[in-house]
Parts: structure tokens; sequence; C-alpha cells
């Protein structure tokens, strides 16, 4: 995986810019490795990993017993992706791993509370999606055959928890947090290796993975051009718990900057 660290701000747009067609993920720490909230969490308090296969499908099936009671809609309990997707928006630890088709809005996630080097991971998905890129071990296992939204493919290539592979795209049906953020999702066939590493076992003569280093002196300057470009919490989660998130970014952007003649209440 090929690593840049950028010296400005206008650097990472340039370099963005090149990378057409890719999927980004932010990450506020560059030393975190590329993995799903789920791997973090079992690795930090199941150290049993011979476990791990059995306690995710267990949290999949109480999710889906008890979930029916918060939801108008149930019939996305019985569509695999769209069951984790709506664990994920909410909190629960999955396999998933949350990309963006907008290097902007990964840039956004990894800077808003950093307070040392950030990262931007970015995947080349025109390469998977095409099937220029195929894992070694299992050419057979395409995006298509492996396609979770088709009926049993994720019980089969995923929950198995055996095959070396990604899959990344978007639910039959959309939320409109995964719409606001320009959102696509990242499934790995692996609980127990982070994303780069599988990624290593395929094949290609495309690069796959980039990693792109922000750090602290870039904040500054990214972070206002991403509230000029209405990059914020508020745009990026659109409900009260994104305007009530967005307030912090305001303090941070607005009030330095504003006259000393006009009170709060003016402001």
């Amino acid at each position: 995986m090929k690593t840049t660290v950028v010296s400005s701000w206008q650097q990472f747009m340039n370099l963005t810019a090149e990378l057409d067609g890719w999927a980004f993920r932010g990450q506020q720490d560059a030393n975190w490795l590329l993995q799903s909230s789920l791997s973090r969490y079992l690795a930090a308090f199941v150290p049993d990993r011979s476990t791990w296969r059995i306690q995710e499908q267990r949290a999949i099936r109480i999710f889906r017993r008890k979930a029916h009671n918060y939801l108008s809609d149930v019939r996305a309990l019985s569509d695999d992706l769209r069951c984790l997707g709506l664990m994920q928006h909410h909190g629960a630890p999955t396999r998933l791993l949350d990309f963006t088709k907008s290097p902007y809005v990964a840039a956004f996630f990894a800077l808003e509370r950093a307070v040392s080097d950030a990262a931007i991971f970015a995947v080349n998905t025109p390469a998977l999606w095409t099937n220029r890129a195929y894992p070694t071990t299992t050419p057979h296992l395409t995006r298509d055959m492996i396609d979770p939204r088709r009926k049993g493919n994720f019980e089969k290539f995923f929950l198995t928890d055996k095959n070396p592979v990604i899959w990344f795209g978007e639910p039959s049906e959309m939320d409109q947090r995964l719409i606001a953020q320009a959102g696509t999702f990242v499934l790995p066939g692996l609980l127990q290796k982070p994303l780069d590493e599988i990624v290593s076992n395929y094949s290609s003569d495309d690069e796959l993975l980039r990693k792109i280093v922000l750090p602290p002196s870039v904040r500054e300057d990214a972070m206002r051009s991403l509230y000029r470009m209405n990059i914020t919490n508020a745009s990026l989660f659109p409900d009260m718990e994104g305007l009530a998130r967005s307030i912090a970014l305001e303090l941070e952007i607005v009030w330095p900057t504003a006259s000393v003649k006009h009170s709060v209440d003016d402001a």
C-alpha cells in the first residue's frame, strides 16, 4: 500500500482529483488499522478468536429479533446488507466499513476531531468493479458472485469468515445518511485481518489501495474549505443529531472570525 504524506490542503485536493471513481475512508488517527468496528471490538474484548464467527452471528440474530419494535418497515431486517446497515447506523459493531465516494467527506471525518496525523484510505473500486483485480487464492469469487444483496450470499461468503475477499457497494434501498454522505460500504470476508492485508492478496496490474496522511498543519485550511463546501455534521447527518454535532465546528470556524462589535445574540 502506497502512503503519501501531504503538506497542504491544496496538495490533497490535487492528489485525490487523480483518483477518479475511487472510494475513500477517513480515520482521525493515522496509526489506526483499516478494520471494521466489529473487528476492533472483538480484538479488544473477546480474546478467544475461535468464537468470533459465532459471536457475530449471535449479534445479528439478537438485533433481528428485537429491532422490529423500533421500525416502521420491518422488511429491512430480512435483507442482509440493509440489516447490517441499520446496525451500523445505530452504533452496533459490524463487519461493514463506511466509505464515501467523496474524498472531501472522508477528509471531514478524518480531520473533524483529529489532534495528530489523520489518514484517508482510498480503494480503487473501478478496478474491483470490472474484475481487473481478483483474489489470488479464490479467483472465481468475483464481485458479482459474492454480492451480499443476493439471498444467501452473506451467510455463504462472509458469515463463514473464511474467504479473503472484499465486496463494495450499497444496499438496494439507501437511508438519508448514506445518501447525504455519498456513502458506500466495504464488506470484508475476514474479521481477523485488516482490509489492507486482504487487498494485498489480490492480483492486479492496478494500484488497489492508497493511504494519504494529513498532518495537523493541514487541518485549519481543510476545515475552513470544507465548511465553505457545506460539508459539516449538519449536512452529513440530516437530523437533530447532526445539527447538534455541527455546533462544535461553528464555535471553531465562525466565532473566531466574527466581529467583536456583534454580540452573541446578533451573530
